[in-house]
């Protein structure tokens, strides 16, 4: 790409990214800590995508995605998910009208920009296919009408660790449509301080005034297609993915063909899907763009690799037998493949 046109890229990125200072600032105001999770948030926004968030209760994570609301002026809607929830909960329903014998639709809280879709792994099968449909389709059905959603639409689902009494195992094609798995983890001693200093009180603040607009967001959105992607971090993209499958190895790249693998040979059940290689193409870039850049680095691709592949791949009983997660062979593999 011609050095004239990068720098007039470069422009154009930082202008259509102008807001995202102001509203980072503006959460945290409300929001400390728990950068990862704001960061997710913000690609999922702009790419499109949903977002699987999993951690122990009382870790801001409804705080985190309801402020991210109310500082780009998007409506917000919290799904509590619970086993007696029915599919016309989330998308509404039609009502009869006697005085003139019509129906109309009454639409249910998913026609929202902003969705918290809490605890999503107590919910019965039925209710998980209609929110499923809404993601992926960006639509939902209505006695037989379809309805679309509004633009931006963002999912954050919730879920506990399967190990907390009522929870239950998503099903994995409903999992690989989330573009990312967030792990929200425990705030640090000093974090942990501020937020006390900050929340302990009566009338805590978590008042925030909107720093952006959905246009803007919109606008963002389409910057992405003209972050410039080098051919070498497209291809290591490729490697990565074909190499979390099992019997794939003979097809990396040239740049690859003598990497053994050894750490994770034999340790992967299920490889991750070809929306793995999707996700981390638009996650990079979206990194990219939110860093300020006009090109992606394949420092943007390592650092979106664990949140795009950890849902992505089933580790075997043998890997499960040595304590390893799906994280640790993410960190395998991420060494062992050469870096462009």
């Amino acid at each position: 790409m011609a050095e004239l046109d990068m720098g007039l890229l470069e422009r154009q990125v930082r202008e259509a990214g102008a807001f995202l200072g102001p509203l980072r600032a503006e959460v945290g105001r409300v929001l400390v800590g728990q950068e990862e999770l704001v960061e997710g948030l913000l690609i999922g926004l702009l790419t499109g995508g949903h977002v699987l968030v999993e951690g122990v209760p009382g870790l801001a994570k409804t705080l985190a995605i309801r402020t991210l609301a109310r500082t780009i002026g998007g409506s917000f809607a919290r799904l509590q998910f619970t086993p007696d929830l029915l599919p016309a909960d989330l998308t509404g329903t039609t009502i009869y009208n006697p005085g003139d014998h019509s129906f109309t639709v009454k639409r249910g809280p998913l026609f929202a920009n902003i969705i918290l879709a809490d605890e999503i792994n107590r919910a019965p099968a039925k209710v998980q296919s209609a929110l499923l449909e809404a993601m992926q389709e960006r639509q939902v059905t209505i006695g037989g009408e379809t309805h679309r959603l509004p633009d931006p639409f963002l999912v954050m689902a919730t879920q506990n660790p399967l190990e907390h009494e009522g929870t239950y195992p998503l099903p994995e094609a409903q999992v690989d449509r989330f573009l990312l798995k967030l792990l929200v983890r425990y705030p640090t001693r000093r974090e942990e301080g501020a937020i006390v200093a900050r929340m302990a009180h009566p009338h805590a603040p978590t008042a925030v005034q909107p720093a952006a607009t959905l246009a803007q967001v919109e606008a963002a959105s389409a910057c992405l297609d003209r972050v410039y992607l080098d051919p070498k971090v497209h291809e290591y993209i490729l490697d990565l993915v074909f190499a979390t499958r099992p019997g794939c190895q003979e097809e990396l790249s040239e740049r690859q063909r003598d990497a053994r693998l050894e750490g994770i040979t034999g340790l992967v059940q299920v490889g991750a899907s070809p929306r793995a290689s999707l996700a981390l193409t638009l996650t990079a870039k979206a990194k990219a763009f939110l860093a300020g850049r006009a090109y992606v680095l394949p420092q943007d691709v390592k650092e979106m690799a664990p949140a795009v592949l950890r849902h992505r791949i089933i580790p075997t009983y043998e890997a499960e037998a040595e304590n390893l997660t799906g994280d640790d062979l993410i960190r395998r593999l991420l060494d062992e493949l050469r870096t462009p």
